[in-house]
């Protein structure tokens, strides 16, 4: 008979793609997790998993396993929530996901917030890119997600928090810097840097370099906001950056400025999801309304 935690190392598989990653990621060695594998593989008496030396892929049938097996993950932690929420209510703990986009520059307004509301609360927080963290979610590896919008799955209840502007910045010493405005035709034919694959930042700037006619660098697509800043600062191109992360001090250093774009209209929805059968949903809106005041009242986001 298969086993739970056999059906955990799956979908952790599948999420990675990559023996080592994924052992990691549920706090195994390889060689255990390679073994679970198998070990399911032959209780099911089908192969779930194509090996080569370079690569990890699913069969047809692992991928349904793997869709079916998130549902019976999440099914099991929502009982473990029940049992949790009977003994502690609100006091148990909370495991929050957001990418770090979003993270290092709104938790730190948020976090004071809900310990003075909840006292007893413990938050466990941890940072990946808005797919894996929504797979992941479902999957019952998280409690709840801060996640750029829209989110279409279903079996989720989002809640909006707010909207965060997206500004353009460039090299100091870029011609567009000494204009007091510029218009959206002076985007046209500028070559714009963007963040790696998987975050939601990434399609969004794919999308405004088309409406702006712009050229998108996707041979310097940069794995974190810092590293987009260091490209714009020594003049490879512009970038469309979050308020929140250029007003966290890092346009008071003075290696990128800010354009002002006339009319911009410019940003992204944020918001927090949740599973939502899980027993815990009046709390998760409870910590959203939260978060929603404090980004209105602190930080001027509504």
């Amino acid at each position: 008979m298969p086993k739970l935690r056999q059906f955990e190392y799956l979908v952790a598989l599948s999420q990675e793609l990559h023996f080592r990653r994924a052992a990691e990621r549920v706090n195994i060695t390889q060689p255990t997790l390679s073994s679970q594998i198998q070990e399911l593989e032959r209780a099911l008496k089908a192969p779930l998993v194509e090996r080569s030396a370079t690569s990890v892929t699913l069969t047809p049938l692992g991928c349904e396993v793997v869709e079916r097996a998130k549902h019976v993950l999440s099914g099991v932690q929502d009982i473990v929530d029940i049992a949790a929420a009977s003994q502690h209510g609100y006091k148990g703990s909370v495991r929050l996901g957001v990418p770090p986009t979003i993270g290092p520059y709104l938790l730190p307004h948020i976090v004071a917030e809900l310990h003075l509301t909840y006292p007893n609360l413990k938050l466990y927080v941890q940072e990946g890119k808005s797919i894996e963290l929504q797979a992941e979610l479902q999957a019952g590896s998280f409690d709840i997600v801060v996640s750029p919008l829209p989110i279409k799955h279903s079996d989720l209840e989002v809640v909006k928090l707010f909207r965060e502007p997206l500004w353009v910045v460039a090299a100091p010493d870029h011609p567009l810097a000494s204009k007091e405005y510029i218009e959206r035709h002076d985007l046209a034919g500028q070559k714009v840097l963007v963040i790696e694959k998987g975050h939601h930042l990434h399609d969004q700037v794919a999308q405004l370099c088309e409406d702006f006619d712009a050229i998108l660098l996707r041979d310097y697509e940069g794995t974190s906001l810092d590293t987009l800043r260091s490209m714009v600062g020594i003049g490879v191109g512009l970038a469309f950056l979050p308020a929140l992360y250029v007003q966290s001090g890092i346009e008071s250093r003075g290696d990128i400025t800010v354009l002002n774009l006339r009319n911009a209209n410019l940003y992204r929805q944020i918001g927090l999801t949740w599973r939502r059968q899980s027993v815990h949903a009046a709390f998760y809106k409870e910590i959203a309304d939260l978060i929603k005041a404090t980004a209105e009242n602190k930080l001027h986001l509504s």
